[in-house]
């Protein structure tokens, strides 16, 4: 019986290969081996608290470089256009078993590269469910593969008025849930529900009275910079109701759903039809998509190659394989509930000391800090945080006059701090470092002296130390203990 080996004693070997790699890598082109060898340092170096980003392990990691690469793979388990891909079917069905299993899924889609692309693998399967049938049954055929170019003309016409109703970009949704720039607001007749305007929570009861008015085809919930819960249960009433299918995008909570914070009501999967997510984010997995659904979606799912994606890539499928094996593991759990904990300690940390919040809190990873208080755009104290070495992003907040450029708000996340080991004090104290370089910093003017929405000026002297502090705090916690390229 073999014995569990710990990271602690894994160290040394994964030392040793990444070392090794670069050396490959830089007897080629030593300039990306030595810039891949700065990413490693600047962030050992820096408080990042991009609530979409996070640290893979060095399982993950690895698992990405290899053989695997080089394999093309179009088609599903079984059902390839290329031969010689058993290996490939192994590593997809692995993946999608834990995905099913951890998440408690009917099926798992775990090819998409990223999460827009598994938001357009989801949408084109519920619009192909929707009009498909009829058109197959118009036309007298058995499969999709048998209709004529007159079908298909007809099939694109009904898809043209097809309807969606999601979370506006302002009150904390993403640009693919309708945002009209993106190819989801050109896909779709869509509307946006926003949240109330003094408590800046969603308002069940205003979706509901939209979704009746609009009656769309896909109702989304979920988000990239909302600080509450969603009730998932509310939202599948409200679809039910108005005959929508329910598409829930949980791309920055899935690690909570995976580690069970979320449970009943805010647990999407038993209540939506189709579910989207990427694996990096809180669920500490490699870049790319994924998407769960129920049984009567899953054949229209596995269309996605071709219908939207191209090759799969078997090796960040072999790297999601082991990021949901190390999330099926009692640890994650406790690492999801740290998430929530610390970043309760940011929220309370930055409302003591002044700050004004969206939704005065969180109830999950992130915090929506609005900065006008500051006197500053979004713009202007990301990039005065940045120069302190705390890395975050500015983000619009509900009704911004600043725009999504400008923005007046700036997000942050605590799941990579977690997995660095900081606890709820050292969050405390992340917040009083945030807090210290925006009272610092000053807006700036443009050369003819106009006041600047980009520029402004900090107190001398004030992001070196705020730096020193902040070196400090991550010292007690280093980042891949062991790994030494040197």
């Amino acid at each position: 019986m073999s014995v569990p080996v710990t990271p602690e004693q894994l160290a040394p070997t994964a030392s040793s290969a990444f070392r090794d790699a670069l050396d490959v890598v830089r007897s080629v082109e030593p300039r990306i081996a030595d810039a891949i060898g700065r990413e490693l340092t600047d962030q050992r170096e820096s408080l990042k608290l991009i609530a979409s980003e996070n640290y893979a392990s060095p399982a993950v990691l690895l698992a990405m470089g290899n053989w695997m690469s080089d394999k093309y793979a179009e088609g599903t388990v079984g059902r390839r256009f290329y031969a010689g891909c058993r290996n490939v079917d192994t590593v997809e069905s692995i993946a999608a078993e834990h995905a099913r299993a951890l998440f408690g899924a009917d099926h798992a889609y775990v090819q998409p590269h990223s999460g827009i692309d598994a938001n357009l693998v989801a949408f084109w399967s519920v619009l192909a469910q929707r009009v498909e049938s009829p058109a197959l049954e118009r036309a007298g055929a058995k499969h999709v593969n048998d209709l004529t170019e007159e079908d298909w003309a007809q099939l694109r016409r009904a898809l043209g008025d097809q309807r969606m109703l999601g979370m506006s970009l302002d009150a904390g949704g993403h640009l693919t849930h309708g945002f009209r720039p993106n190819i989801s607001g050109k896909m779709f007749e869509q509307r946006s529900y926003g949240t109330d305007p003094v408590t800046g929570r969603i308002d069940y009861e205003a979706v509901r009275a939209a979704a009746r008015e609009f009656r769309p085809l896909v109702l989304i919930a979920g988000y990239s910079a909302y600080p509450r819960l969603v009730n998932f249960r509310i939202m599948r009433e409200i679809a039910d109701e108005v005959g929508a299918t329910l598409m829930v995008d949980m791309a920055h909570f899935a690690g909570l759903v995976a580690g069970k914070v979320l449970t009943g009501d805010f647990d999407p999967v038993p209540h939506a039809n189709i579910v989207t997510t990427t694996t990096h984010k809180s669920l500490r997995g490699p870049r790319g998509g994924m998407v769960l659904c129920d049984s009567a979606l899953a054949e229209h799912v596995d269309r996605g190659c071709p219908m939207v994606l191209g090759g799969p890539l078997p090796h960040v499928m072999a790297a999601k394989a082991v990021a949901l094996a190390e999330a099926r593991r009692p640890s994650f759990q406790d690492y999801a509930r740290r998430i929530v904990e610390n970043a309760g300690a940011l929220a309370e940390g930055l409302k003591r000391r002044g700050a004004k919040l969206v939704t005065d809190g969180t109830d999950n990873h992130l915090v929506l800090l609005d900065v006008s208080g500051y006197g500053l755009t979004g713009r202007q104290a990301e990039s005065a945080l940045l120069d302190a070495e705390i890395v975050t992003n500015r983000n619009a907040v509900p009704q911004d006059p600043n725009g999504a450029w400008y923005t007046s708000g700036v997000r942050l996340g605590t799941p990579a701090l977690t997995t660095r080991g900081l606890g709820t004090a050292e969050l405390d104290e992340v917040a009083d470092l945030i807090d210290t370089v925006l009272r610092g910093t000053r807006p700036g003017s443009t050369a003819s002296g106009k006041p600047s929405k980009a520029q402004y000026t900090v107190e001398d002297g004030l992001p070196a130390k705020v730096a020193a502090r902040a070196a400090d705090l991550l010292a007690k916690h280093p980042l891949y203990p062991g790994i030494d390229l040197a």
